[in-house]
């Protein structure tokens, strides 16, 4: 149900938001040339003319309002952080338009109108958003659309249920209390008061107004009391879930298989095991890599000049990472350091204010331009445009054992950007949070949070404070 809520309140934004842009071309349409505030007595374009450009812009603002992370329901903006998103991508929008009609050379279309659009769009579509924000907040303050929940268990499960329930505004389920059977009436788990026993729950069902039954049982309780408390659900018409004793285990959206009519969890469901999504990955990243390389060939031919001029040594710098399956590869990259003895630089980090970068290699780092080079790698198939970034064979080693779950970013690619690294976590920075990100991407992979990230490297992914 949470999932669906989210879905449905996303997919009433990108409605509003297309219903908006529409009701703002209406708007600028008619001030330009049905009053006499712009019109000057101009000749009318016909709305075929003008909605040219408009066509172009308004997918363009839908993509750009996800980039901004508008449709990302976890998220929680403030009204000056919506208004400052949906400007933005507003902005990009325009030039993005203005470009298009440029290179093809479109010129029948209103200046006036296509500037009062978007400036229309701006106010309608931050103030709808900021008017639903306060809506549902109403709603869920005075308990409108919320299902009376129950909750079984009073242990570290129940308690991490309760705080995530706490902290998701759109989850829809208001607690009313909790039954265990070795806990005594009236203790509190955070907010929840703690009714009665398990084995109460009927009469429990009977007394309370209850919709939803959440079970959240430690392991040992499962078999001797779950048969009779999905029974006493069924018979009384209440809706029962169940949070797994193994939940830490698995990720969020686990896989389900059928063997037979056997059912199996996949415990790391991965999109890219599928060998056509792979395969289209795989081709989609030769393309690209061609492209870019084609595309900044001017910056490569003047980097490896300018690092001949800067200091002695060879252009590019080759170091041995850690790839798909856990093999090892020669990851190469523009030489933005001194030449180093192999023993060091396998070994250590890099530091703010190292004396060991040149004075161009330290623009390259802060720049990304040193990771250039890597587009090669891609052509020979050993990284991917988009994936977890690859770590060392030392520090692989290290962090195996002391970070939980840091191997599984090996089972797939690794990128040249991805997701970890367009949120900030780039350079010294929390390896447990760069794990967690990593593998958001890898149980998440599509196609389109490819061109997300992508996208996002461009904007705000190429000068990072935590490069150096």
């Amino acid at each position: 149900m949470i999932q669906e809520n989210q879905k449905s309140l996303i997919r009433l934004h990108i409605v509003l938001d297309a219903v908006m842009a529409a009701v703002a071309f209406g708007l600028a349409y008619f001030v330009r040339f049905y009053t006499t505030l712009l019109s000057e007595g101009n000749s009318v374009l016909s709305m075929y003319e003008t909605l040219i450009p408009l066509v172009l812009g308004i997918p363009a603002l839908l993509l750009l309002y996800n980039l901004f992370e508008l449709y990302d329901i976890s998220r929680s903006f403030g009204k000056y952080d919506i208004f400052t998103r949906v400007f933005k991508a507003n902005i990009l929008s325009g030039l993005l338009v203005l470009a298009v009609l440029f290179i093809f050379k479109i010129n029948d279309f209103s200046r006036w109108t296509l500037a009062m659009f978007f400036a229309l769009d701006v106010c309608l579509t931050a103030g709808t958003r900021i008017l639903v924000r306060r809506s549902l907040r109403k709603r869920f303050t005075e308990g409108k659309h919320l299902r009376n929940t129950l909750i079984l268990g009073y242990n570290d499960i129940a308690e991490e249920l309760i705080r995530r329930l706490m902290e998701t505004q759109a989850s829809g389920y208001q607690i009313v209390g909790i039954l265990d059977d070795y806990v005594n009436v009236g203790k509190r788990l955070h907010s929840a008061l703690v009714l009665g026993k398990v084995t109460d729950l009927e009469h429990k069902l009977q007394v309370f107004d209850i919709d939803v039954v959440i079970i959240a049982l430690p392991a040992s309780e499962y078999d001797e009391k779950l048969g009779a408390i999905l029974h006493i659900c069924e018979r009384t018409g209440v809706k029962s879930q169940i949070v797994p004793y193994y939940y830490r285990y698995i990720p969020a959206r686990a896989y389900m298989d059928d063997l037979n009519g056997l059912p199996i969890i996949d415990t790391r469901h991965v999109p890219l095991d599928n060998f056509v999504k792979a395969n289209l990955k795989r081709i989609f990243d030769i393309v690209f890599s061609i492209f870019a390389l084609v595309l900044t060939s001017p910056i490569l031919i003047v980097s490896a000049i300018l690092i001949k001029l800067t200091s002695p040594g060879p252009i590019f710098f080759k170091q041995t990472r850690v790839g798909l399956n856990r093999k090892s590869f020669d990851m190469y990259k523009f030489r933005s350091m001194v030449v180093q003895a192999p023993a060091q630089e396998r070994t250590e980090w890099t530091k703010p204010g190292d004396p060991r970068r040149t004075r161009w290699g330290e623009i390259m780092r802060k720049t990304s331009i040193d990771e250039l080079p890597q587009f090669f790698n891609v052509l020979a198939g050993d990284m991917s445009v988009v994936g977890p970034r690859p770590e060392r064979p030392y520090f692989v080693e290290q962090f195996k054992e002391s970070i939980p779950k840091y191997m599984i970013k090996h089972q797939v690619r690794p990128g040249i950007t991805g997701w970890a690294q367009i949120n900030g976590w780039r350079g010294d920075t929390s390896i447990e949070k760069r794990i967690e990100f990593d593998l958001y991407y890898i149980e998440n992979w599509t196609f389109a949070l490819d061109l997300k990230i992508i996208i996002l490297t461009v904007f705000k992914g190429l000068n990072d404070k935590n490069a150096y």
